[in-house]
């Protein structure tokens, strides 16, 4: 007989748990991704809307909103798949996005700025 509890954790001895990734969770990462599309999109229309129907001022603001729109697009391709690598390694850690959401506020803010700056010292 033993004097050892049956519980008891060794350090040698490691317990293998097979983790499933549910479905849900490459819906979601697809999702996301699909969401920022739609706003680079959205943006993108804001651009061509000014390039068409602006003066000089509206033109620049609509080439600053397509690049704002085209580097937008390329982060979202590229977190979008570092995701889903991520998700089917089953790797661990946080998939939650900060730079991406202020990085855009920065750039849209410096976008509108810039607009309202040259729209008023134009007249």
């Amino acid at each position: 007989m033993s004097t050892q509890p049956l519980l008891q954790r060794t350090a040698q001895k490691r317990i293998a748990l097979n983790v499933r990734v549910e479905p849900k969770v490459f819906f979601a990462n697809e999702r996301t991704f699909l969401s920022w599309l739609h706003f680079t999109v959205v943006l993108g229309g804001l651009a061509v809307g000014l390039l068409n129907f602006g003066d000089k001022v509206g033109k620049i603001s609509a080439a600053m909103f397509s690049v704002i729109a085209l580097g937008i697009m390329m982060y979202a391709l590229f977190v979008y798949h570092w995701r889903a690598s991520a998700i089917r390694k089953r790797g661990t850690g946080p998939y939650d996005d900060r730079l991406g959401p202020t990085l855009l506020c920065i750039a849209l803010f410096i976008a509108i700025i810039t607009n309202f700056i040259l729209r008023f010292t134009e007249s």
